[in-house]
């Protein structure tokens, strides 16, 4: 199958689920809003439902079993919330599952693009419009009561999808259509001048797609690693009591055994400390000042980690953790005020005692780029020590920005096998550091550069404030603000961002 070429004048319309998304079946988009805007129980409660929402489907209720869907997951919570899940949840698992073959036929109509979808508008309309670049999405409408919640009903206008998808069409029909054929949803085909069913096949290379591409979701919250599918909801649920019982464990043997002893025990329990590069040795007694190690910023275990590999305590500087992660660190923290004078002279102190961990990006991330660094730590030492840090989880995530940030540990320690990466540079030449009459910012730039190109990563301007707009709609210190001036500006500005 060919694609169609370009023109002056096109446009397009595509189904969303089984066309532009792989998946065919929202449930686990529903599932995901249950979990991440309401909780355990009412995810819960929709996979017990499954069996019947899939025997509607069978039986040619779908709309019925769909409408089951969006109670169970969205009534009683509010807009807000889903909204929140719809911006920083969801956008990462749509990305996953998306049909590039599709996309490529999708990003060739540049006049018009129209996304239609089974799911309430709210729940797709930001990822679909910002990442896959669509002028229009047409989906259900929740009622929504004037206090702000849904009542888990969809608003019905009585008209069908081809005549509301014919509204944005007045003087002249799509030129495309791409939808599954058996599709209810794809009613609109009829419509279009051009037809296009899946599986779309590529048979001519077109160069336009190297310029254009999907937006890279770079920020994502929520605590699910995988799209809850029945399945993979299923062993979670049956996982999580063990889970719980799990990271008590680990976190109580962390808090009693000698640093030294954690590697050995801490296979015992399923973990595991992949260390490459030579580990630089401990400070000579009556030496002047310590080393300071340069971290990559995934989870709050990297210091700990750090600590672990090299078998001894090494202070660590944090910003914001919660007191009950303070209380659960192994190791000593030194809290930063953001007061870049007050900082400066708590760190000169540190290392004026030994060896300190700093993470320059101040906050995680969990895609393969990395944030920008601050340039501070280059300006306080010349014994600077990168390590990249990375891992890997199989549940669960261990950071968080929209919910409580004290169960980080736990949810990580909850993880069957949790796997931790640790990859030391060599320290930096006095000929890279600011010794040498290297700027601060030439010398973070560097270290990010090549921490990134240790670990596959790709080098970004993006900062603690960018993500915490993005995911939380506030800049990680202040109450709530307007997220849509903020999250429209940050996309607008993605591109020159890399570099």
């Amino acid at each position: 199958m060919e694609f169609p070429s370009s023109s002056s004048s096109s446009s397009v319309v595509s189904e969303l689920e089984g066309t532009l998304l792989k998946d065919p079946d929202p449930f686990s988009y529903f599932m995901l809003v249950a979990f991440e805007a309401s909780g355990l129980i009412r995810f819960t409660l929709l996979l017990l439902l499954w069996p019947v929402i899939r025997l509607l489907d069978i039986l040619g209720f779908g709309d019925i079993g769909l409408k089951l869907m969006v109670f169970v997951s969205t009534a009683g919570v509010s807009l807000s919330e889903i909204e929140s899940v719809a911006r920083a949840v969801l956008p990462k698992f749509c990305m996953d599952d998306i049909d590039m073959e599709a996309w490529k036929v999708f990003s060739l109509h540049h006049d018009r693009r129209v996304v239609v979808t089974k799911m309430p508008r709210v729940m797709v309309e930001r990822f679909v419009k910002e990442h896959l670049r669509a002028d229009e999405v047409i989906g259900s409408e929740l009622w929504v009561n004037r206090f702000g919640f849904a009542s888990g009903f969809i608003k019905g206008d009585g008209s069908s999808i081809s005549s509301r998808v014919s509204k944005f069409f007045v003087d002249e029909k799509p030129t495309l259509g791409l939808g599954r054929v058996a599709s209810a949803g794809s009613s609109f085909l009829s419509l279009c001048k051009e037809q296009m069913h899946p599986p779309f096949i590529t048979t001519q290379n077109d160069h336009h797609h190297q310029l254009l591409r999907p937006l890279p979701v770079i920020f994502h919250d929520g605590r699910l690693v995988k799209r809850p599918t029945p399945s993979t909801a299923l062993l979670i649920i049956l996982w999580i009591p063990l889970g719980i019982l799990l990271a008590i464990i680990r976190i109580i043997m962390g808090l009693i055994l000698p640093m030294w002893a954690i590697p050995h025990v801490s296979r015992l329990f399923g973990g595991k400390i992949i260390v490459k590069g030579k580990p630089p040795l401990p400070p000579v007694s009556g030496s002047h000042g310590g080393v300071l190690f340069v971290c990559t910023h995934r989870t709050l275990m990297d210091p700990v980690v750090l600590s672990t590999v090299l078998r001894r305590q090494i202070p660590a500087v944090t910003y914001s953790i919660s007191k009950l992660s303070e209380i659960l660190s192994p190791i000593p923290t030194v809290r930063l005020t953001r007061i870049r004078h007050v900082d400066a002279e708590k760190i000169k102190r540190q290392l004026s005692k030994g060896d300190l961990v700093a993470c320059p990006e101040g906050t995680t991330c969990r895609e393969p780029f990395l944030l920008r660094f601050s340039a501070l730590f280059a300006e306080l030492t010349d014994q600077i020590v990168p390590v990249a840090m990375n891992y890997r989880v199989g549940f669960f995530h261990a950071t968080t920005a929209r919910g409580w940030k004290g169960l980080d540990p736990i949810f990580f320690f909850m993880n069957p096998r949790p796997v931790y990466e640790v990859t030391f540079l060599n320290q930096l030449p006095v000929e890279a550091t600011c010794s040498s009459g290297k700027s601060p910012h030439d010398v973070a730039n560097y270290v990010q550069r090549i921490l990134a190109a240790t670990l596959g990563f790709e080098c970004t301007n993006f900062t603690r404030k960018d993500k915490y707009r993005v995911l939380a709609g506030n800049d990680g210190t202040v109450s709530y603000t307007s997220f849509v001036d903020q999250y429209k500006k940050a996309v607008s500005t993605i591109k020159p961002f890399f570099h």
